[in-house]
């Protein structure tokens, strides 16, 4: 069940900021170097999905990015929702969190975690 890693473009962008921030936890949660940062979508959210972000090993219906460095797990089946998405990192006064822009939403909810497509 090995996974060989794409040379593929990435469907998504990560900012400067947000490759920081997710460096920053694989280094203070001690992630092992098997996982990599799975972004996704899945069913729910008060706008019909939400956003799936986290730290996993790749699975058969998986592609597999390098970006920047960051191994990058995504479904082969959620590109579709996610293709142009921008995940940006923010850390200030009244947010902080990851923010999560993309083009293919339709609609989405106040906090930001969930859209229509």
């Amino acid at each position: 069940m090995a996974t060989a890693v794409s040379t593929k473009i990435a469907p998504i962008t990560l900012t400067p900021g947000a490759l920081v921030e997710v460096r920053n936890i694989i280094e203070d949660k001690k992630v092992p170097t098997e996982y990599g940062l799975r972004i996704g979508v899945q069913g729910g959210g008060c706008s019909g999905m939400s956003y799936l972000l986290g730290f996993d090993k790749a699975k058969d219906n998986d592609e597999v990015y390098d970006l920047d460095g960051l191994k990058l797990i995504m479904d082969k089946k959620h590109a579709m929702y996610v293709l142009g998405m921008e995940v940006d990192f923010q850390d200030g006064l009244n947010a902080r969190g990851f923010v999560f822009n993309n083009p293919q939403a339709k609609s989405t909810c106040g906090c930001g975690s969930s859209f229509s497509a």
